[in-house]
């Protein structure tokens, strides 16, 4: 495997490292970067330029990661030579009308079966319910591990863009699929995040909108929880996730509070929240989710000195807590993963990854540090 990485710096791409010699024999591009730039068609082109050969994919993000930091630039991308394996792509498209369920197994369905040893998934992440997009892809995952994210736009909420070998798209979905016996792949997923509160039912739901916990207005629990934090919902709310789980299992996801509905006492969060689960509200320690990062970074098994690829896809909410001190979760992940591990990827609206005890399913997470490491033996 060999690497370059890239910035997009006053509309033209500049090398930050160069170890690709033949540019066209490079099999993949993955590229992050704001929502106003990545939309440009320049930017797709540009890199088809430089790898014309090249599957190029990405998303708009809520930073963009590149090494141990958040790039300045406001585009970065990274290109990669497997020199054993193979890529292929497969891409859905959705309107308001479609099953997203439905299109989601079919995005996996496009992706050849024979060889195939992981897929990472990229999706529009405001348009999309993904819980509906891992419960398809869920129906079809060729016993392989699945990761990836929904893009994002900031802190702005307004449009998220997709690129999947062609200029960058809202209502879109795109699925890598990594190809060669010799590839060995690892995935880890971590929050970090503090229990806080009690266990409570969720007695009333739809979809991803929460009515009730344990026969109370969900907003009236909420607001008594939170205390002086109250007052700041919706935006405080993303201090103060929630854990769900299904009544008998040990592992759960947690889901961020996105909106409030004073009429309905509802909270509408980014993902799906069945009825009957067991909900408590989590709390941020922050040296607890820098912890939580290298908690995902250990949970890879990467007994490895040649050059690997990481795949990173960290939430949006983290950046939003963390703030100033972002990058040391980063930094995290690299002093356990490596130098030789090249990190790449970007804040999202979403992560999708598997749970380590059921890896053949993928699940939606929030608030989570996931990873996905590949090399070549």
């Amino acid at each position: 495997m060999k690497i370059d990485t890239l910035d997009l710096i006053n509309d033209n791409w500049h090398f930050s490292s160069q170890f690709i010699e033949n540019k066209s024999l490079c099999q993949i591009v993955f590229v992050f970067g704001e929502s106003d730039f990545i939309q440009a068609e320049q930017v797709f082109q540009g890199l088809r330029i430089l790898y014309p050969n090249a599957k190029i994919v990405g998303a708009s993000s809520a930073g963009s990661i590149l090494g141990s930091t958040i790039a300045n630039a406001a585009v970065v991308a990274t290109a990669v030579y497997l020199e054993k394996g193979a890529v292929e792509l497969s891409t859905v498209d959705f309107s308001a009308e479609s099953d997203l369920e439905a299109i989601s197994a079919d995005l996996l369905r496009q992706l050849p079966a024979d060889g195939l040893r992981h897929v990472f998934v990229l999706a529009d992440g405001l348009n999309l319910n993904g819980s509906e997009l891992v419960k398809g892809i869920n129906k079809v995952t060729y016993g392989v591990t699945v990761t990836g994210g929904m893009a994002g736009d900031g802190d702005r909420f307004l449009h998220t863009w997709v690129i999947a070998d062609a200029p960058a798209r809202q209502n879109r979905i795109v699925a890598v699929g990594f190809y060669g016996a010799d590839l060995v792949i690892s995935t880890g997923s971590h929050g970090g995040w503090s229990s806080f509160g009690a266990d409570r039912q969720i007695t009333r739901s739809f979809e991803n909108t929460l009515f009730e916990l344990d026969n109370e207005p969900a907003l009236d629990v909420y607001k008594k929880q939170l205390g002086e934090f109250a007052k700041d919902l919706p935006l405080s709310g993303m201090r103060f996730p929630l854990h769900i789980r299904a009544p008998n299992d040990s592992e759960g996801v947690i889901r961020t509070l996105l909106q409030i509905d004073e009429q309905a006492k509802s909270i509408t969060f980014a993902g799906d929240i069945p009825c009957g689960y067991i909900a408590h509200l989590m709390k941020p320690e922050l040296h607890q989710l820098i912890y939580g990062a290298g908690d995902a970074a250990k949970e890879i098994n990467q007994a490895n000195s040649h050059q690997a690829l990481g795949l990173v896809v960290s939430c949006v909410g983290r950046r939003v807590v963390m703030k100033h001190i972002i990058e040391e979760e980063l930094e995290a992940v690299e002093e356990i993963l490596g130098t030789n591990v090249q990190l790449v990827g970007f804040y999202s609206y979403g992560e999708i990854a598997p749970f380590n005890d059921r890896p053949e399913q993928c699940q939606l997470h929030n608030q989570t540090m996931t990873l996905t490491a590949l090399y070549e033996k």
